[in-house]
Parts: structure tokens; C-alpha cells; sequence
């Protein structure tokens, strides 16, 4: 055949369609690959897929236990603070009353002192009047024996008899004093 004709025949043959020992060639090697696939890769695959499913199932599992356990946390952290809320509240309340019931007892003995104090001071005053004025009797009594004495003429040493003109003379201006009032 001359080379026009095998050209000629060649191209009368669909050059899409392969022929047929070749399609069955491709078929049982594609046949044996595919099985091949099917035995050793496939099983392998659907091993990982189910354990990737089972470890997100896992996952899921465990984040909603997880935010459950979270929840309940959350609402013991709110009860307790709730509660150290309410024991300040108690505790503020229970210092403010010791600090009114201290300041009224602080008062009260600032009082009692200042009572004795004046108490005291009274006393004290009353004292000094006292002595105050038994000093000025004994020297007024003096002076006016001494002064008596002089416009008498007279020694008025007797001790009894002074000691009655003093009284007397004291007596007689206190009375006078009080008069006046």
C-alpha cells in the first residue's frame, strides 16, 4: 500500500474512538487499579473520615460540657459574690452602729469626766473660800483689835474676849452684805 492509501485509511478511522484492544487494555488496568484503590486506600480513607468524626462528635461533646460546666461556674461566682455583697453590707452596717454606739459611749464618759471636773473644780473652790475666808476672818480680827485697841485706849489681847468681838463684828457685816443682795 502506498502511503496516500494508509493515509487515506488511517483517516477514515475516528481518531476520538481508540480501538479496541486498547479500550480493553485500559479497561482491566483500570479495573485493577480501582480494586486495588477499593482495598487498600479506601478503607484506610473511611478510617480517618470516621475518625475525624468521631473526634469532632468528641469535640462538640466536650465544648458543650465544657460551657456547662462554665454556666454553673459562672452561677457560683454570681451567688458568691452576691453573698460577699450582702456580708459587706452587714459588715458596713454593723461597724457603723459599734462607731455610733462608741461615739455615744465616748459622750457619755467625755460627760461623766467633765461632770467630775466641775465636780471637782467646785470643790476645790469651795475649799479655798473656805480657807480664803478663814484667813481674812483672822486677819480682819486682828486689824480690828489692833484698831479697837488703838481707840480704846486699851489692850484687847484677851484671846476669849477678841475672839467674840471678831465673830461679832464678821457676824454683823455678813449680814449686811447679804442685805444688800
Amino acid at each position: 500500500m502506498s502511503p496516500l492509501v494508509q493515509l487515506a485509511a488511517e483517516e477514515a478511522e475516528n481518531p476520538l474512538i481508540p480501538p479496541i484492544p486498547e479500550l480493553v487494555i485500559g479497561l482491566i488496568a483500570f479495573v485493577i487499579v480501582f480494586g486495588f484503590l477499593a482495598k487498600k486506600l479506601l478503607p484506610n480513607i473511611n478510617r480517618v473520615l470516621e475518625e475525624r468524626r468521631e473526634a469532632i462528635e468528641g469535640g462538640i461533646e466536650k465544648a458543650e460540657a465544657a460551657q456547662t460546666e462554665a454556666r454553673s461556674v459562672l452561677e457560683q461566682y454570681k451567688a458568691q459574690l452576691a453573698e460577699a455583697r450582702h456580708e459587706a453590707a452587714r459588715l458596713r452596717q454593723e461597724a457603723q452602729e459599734q462607731g455610733a454606739a462608741l461615739i455615744a459611749e465616748m459622750r457619755a464618759e467625755g460627760q461623766r469626766q467633765r461632770e467630775e471636773i466641775v465636780a471637782a473644780g467646785h470643790a476645790q473652790i469651795e475649799a479655798d473660800r473656805k480657807a480664803a475666808a478663814s484667813a481674812l476672818r483672822q486677819d480682819v480680827g486682828k486689824l480690828a483689835t489692833d484698831l479697837a485697841g488703838k481707840l480704846v485706849g486699851e489692850s484687847l489681847e484677851d484671846h476669849a474676849r477678841q475672839s467674840r468681838v471678831i465673830d461679832r463684828f464678821l457676824d454683823e457685816l455678813e449680814e449686811k452684805a447679804e442685805a444688800t443682795r
